[in-house]
């Protein structure tokens, strides 16, 4: 081999071993780099668990006890002639806090019922009427869509629907055709979906009136006349007692679902007192006791509540012949 031929052997070795060391290199990096991404995904993954580990391990698959639409709009769900702790859930369709408690808690609520372990009494309100659009139409046609489900035995299944569906803050949503599709998805009959369609659509308009036009000439004249402390006091259904001595005539709300929801929010702010006030959505009462949050929260902290509590008495009535509301 001669010299030119040697150094160019030479040269290839070493532009070879250059390379093996940029490899090397490389890889002890990727090495730190994957171990790091190791620790990071077993803490995520840690925290993933943490954060879910209070959830039921699946969907409450099982049949449902029977719901019965109660007088004033809101529903109850319990095995019949069950004698169990009353636990009544307020809740507002627009609510982040209300999904939250829905998606951690439902199937909670859903598996207490059937076991005859809890009478559950759904009551949605809606706590954003009083707060310009799209926060406050979004929240009254849901809450009122959710009134009409009731009427077709579809309450349950269509509330988790409405809950899985619930549009960001600030957001328009709830639009009347999602509310008509979402309400097929819950197996109506083909009257039922008709009249449901039919019933959205007037509640739509109402709430459209109410939010667009009503509200806002309300609310000035009470700002004008009342000033804007007193009007800070005031709950929705005051502002409309006030209204009705002062020429704002609310009587298109009369009949509506709408209206309904609107007057049981006010009987929420009404109903409890001091430690048990009703404030905002979720609240959670079992036998009239507001839980806290890290209780009501948590599907151990609920069982747990469920578990200590005597049997306690619905405070409503049920409708006619007691009407069917799954």
């Amino acid at each position: 081999m001669g010299s030119e031929a040697r150094r160019r052997s030479r040269e290839r070795i070493r532009e070879q071993r250059e390379k093996e060391k940029r490899a090397a290199k490389r890889n002890r990096t990727l090495l730190v780099v994957g171990a790091a991404a190791v620790v990071v995904l077993l803490i995520v993954g840690i925290g993933y668990l943490v954060l879910n580990a209070d959830r039921r391990s699946s969907g409450f698959e099982g049949a449902l006890p029977p719901r019965t639409l109660q007088e004033d709009g809101s529903v109850v769900m319990a095995q019949e002639g069950v004698e169990a702790p009353v636990v009544e859930v307020y809740a507002d369709y627009q609510c982040p806090a209300c999904r939250q408690f829905e998606l951690l808690n439902g199937d909670v609520l859903k598996e207490n019922a059937a076991e005859g372990q809890a009478i559950v009494h759904y009551r949605p309100v809606s706590i954003f009427a009083q707060q310009p659009p799209p926060i406050s139409s979004n929240s009254l046609r849901a809450g009122a869509a959710a009134r009409a489900a009731a009427d077709h035995d579809r309450f349950v299944p269509y509330n988790d629907i409405l809950f899985e569906n619930q549009p960001t803050e600030g957001e328009e949503g709830f639009a009347v055709e999602q509310l008509q599709d979402w309400f097929a998805e819950t197996d109506p009959t083909e009257q039922q979906q008709e009249q449901f369609d039919q019933r959205v659509e007037e509640e739509a308009e109402v709430v459209t009136r109410f939010t667009g036009e009503f509200l806002p000439a309300l609310t000035q004249d009470a700002q004008e006349q009342l000033g804007q402390e007193r009007l800070g006091t005031m709950v929705l259904s005051d502002l409309l007692a006030w209204g009705e001595e002062n020429g704002h005539d609310s009587s298109f709300l009369d009949g509506t679902y709408t209206g309904q929801i609107i007057e049981a929010t006010g009987n929420a702010y009404t109903r409890y007192s001091g430690d048990n006030a009703f404030r905002a959505t979720p609240s959670v009462y079992v036998n009239g006791e507001l839980l806290d949050n890290n209780t009501a929260m948590t599907a151990r902290g609920l069982d747990e509540a469920i578990d200590s509590a005597e049997p306690g008495e619905v405070d409503t009535r049920p409708m006619g012949d007691g009407g069917g509301a799954e």
